[in-house]
């Protein structure tokens, strides 16, 4: 009896594996568009990610299931070293999360990074640390003796969500010393829902990488990406999509992070996304005195603009993918003209948007001389 259960459980098992394939198959993937800048790419990434292996609900392999659907380039799963509460189910084994990922990473184009939660009680918090060849080694008692096993190997090394304790929260001692001996490189600014103002601050004063992920561990319920519905991410802008071009540009700080309608990152690679998503065409003067002008966005954030000069509507909101028609009273003038305007959502700071100006050229006279003749 007890083995026609198990036959039964089996059989059971299976009919839900094929029957699940054709719907896996069917799935459709869901581009994000954010342009390229720079001369870099730029690479969707969710490098904060949990499966059952430590305290998640779903197989590896769903996890890159999911980036794949959702638009991603590149996850990195990061279960727990230290918290394994289904171990009695699933015995540790710290590499194995990875290994099964990754055929079915390879398969879809996604790139999957060697990576672990270093989880720790706060101060000092939980780290992630990606790129390694072996996650044992970091199985430690002490944490710098398991940040140095990290940096042997080579890995990058950022701070998790600093702020998820309130009465916990702050840059502590030990915080320092993991910044001077250059193990702890970025800082997660977004975990999740969740935005943490003093920790945008910290990340600009201390050239820290801006670090935006979900710290995923149940299913995704997303189906594809929006604008209005994506999951947090970090924007790495590399060379190309290689496991070794992303890691130059982690340790160069070169990211932006996208979170629900914001880009939060340094002002540089803000206006260089700016720049290259935006297009201003169909540039007219009325008679009245007016220029008329389209402003495209060609990104995937809308554009929630609020003006700083002279000309131009107060507040302009262009959506993404979308064209928004422009007009002001202007000026006669052989100079360009200049809409200043700040980008309330592109965050160069707490509080405080990217300033960007449109230069709209003036309007052309063209002076005609006819020559007239009498003729006899």
């Amino acid at each position: 009896m007890r083995y026609v259960s198990r036959f039964r459980l089996i059989r059971v098992s299976m009919l839900v594996i094929v029957l699940a394939t054709p719907a896996l198959l069917a799935q459709t993937r869901q581009e994000i568009q954010f342009p390229d800048i720079m001369g870099y790419r730029t690479l969707k990434c969710d490098l904060h990610t949990h499966t059952v292996f430590s305290d998640a609900a779903v197989w590896p392999t769903v996890r890159v299931d999911e980036a794949w659907r959702e638009g991603l380039d590149v996850i990195s799963i990061t279960d727990h070293i230290e918290y394994q509460p289904h171990r009695g189910d699933i015995p540790t084994n710290h590499n194995r999360p990875y290994e099964i990922a990754l055929p079915r990473a390879k398969s879809l184009g996604i790139l999957l990074i060697r990576g672990t939660e270093i989880t720790r009680d706060t101060p000092p918090g939980h780290f992630n640390a990606i790129f390694l060849d072996d996650v044992v080694p970091l199985d430690t008692k002490e944490l710098l003796d398991c940040m140095a096993a990290a940096d042997k190997q080579g890995a990058f090394i950022w701070w998790n969500h600093p702020d998820w304790i309130p009465d916990k929260k702050g840059w502590f001692d030990i915080h320092t010393t993991l910044y001077e001996k250059k193990y702890m490189r970025g800082i997660e600014v977004v975990n999740g829902d969740d935005y943490y103002p003093d920790v945008h601050r910290w990340a600009l004063d201390k050239n820290l990488t801006f670090m935006g992920n979900t710290d995923i561990h149940s299913p995704s319920m997303l189906e594809k990406s929006t604008p209005d519905r994506h999951r947090s991410m970090t924007l790495v802008f590399a060379r190309e999509k290689t496991l070794p071009a992303l890691k130059e540009a982690l340790m160069a700080g070169r990211t932006t992070v996208w979170y629900q309608n914001q880009l939060i990152g340094r002002p540089e690679y803000l206006r260089a996304i700016f720049d290259a998503a935006t297009d201003v065409t169909d540039i007219d003067y009325t008679q009245d005195g007016s220029v008329r002008f389209a402003l495209r966005n060609d990104a995937d954030v809308p554009l929630e603009m609020e003006r700083t000069g002279r000309f131009g509507p107060k507040s302009v909101t262009v959506p993404p993918h979308a064209v928004r028609l422009i007009q002001a009273k202007v000026p006669s003038s052989e100079t360009a003209h200049r809409f200043e305007y700040v980008v309330d959502n592109f965050r160069a700071a707490p509080g405080q948007g990217l300033a960007v100006c449109l230069e709209i050229p003036p309007q052309i006279t063209i002076e005609i001389e006819v020559e007239t003749q009498t003729v006899n």
